[in-house]
C-alpha cells in the first residue's frame, strides 16, 4: 500500500510538473519508510518464531505430516529478505535527506 501511494504521488507530480525533492516531502517519506521497515522486521520475527515453534518446540511437523513446515521456514526467510530490502531503501532515503543539509 505504501509503494502504491508513492507511485500515485509520483504520477501526480509528473502530470502537474511539481517538484518532489523538497525537505518536507523527503522527511515524510524517510520517516514512513523507517516505520514500514520496523513493521516488516517485526512481521519477519513473528513468522520466524511461529516456524521455530512448530518445528522445534512442539514438534508439530513430525506428528502432523500434512503441515507444510518447510514452507513456513521459507516464508520466514523471504520475510527477512524483504526486510533487508526495505531497510536498504530507508537508509538510502535517509542518506538522501542528509545530503540536503
Amino acid at each position: 500500500m505504501w509503494s502504491l501511494g508513492l507511485a500515485c504521488k509520483d504520477i501526480f507530480a509528473l502530470r502537474n510538473k511539481k517538484d518532489l525533492h523538497t525537505e518536507d516531502n523527503l522527511s515524510f517519506v524517510v520517516t514512513t519508510d523507517f516505520v514500514v521497515a520496523i513493521f516488516t522486521f517485526s512481521g519477519a520475527c513473528a513468522s520466524a518464531s511461529v516456524a521455530i515453534f512448530f518445528m522445534w518446540d512442539v514438534h508439530f511437523c513430525g506428528v502432523y505430516s500434512q503441515l507444510a513446515c518447510r514452507q513456513f521456514a521459507l516464508s520466514a526467510i523471504l520475510a527477512f529478505i524483504t526486510w533487508l530490502l526495505q531497510a536498504a531503501s530507508s537508509f538510502s532515503g535517509f542518506w538522501l535527506l542528509v545530503s540536503f543539509f
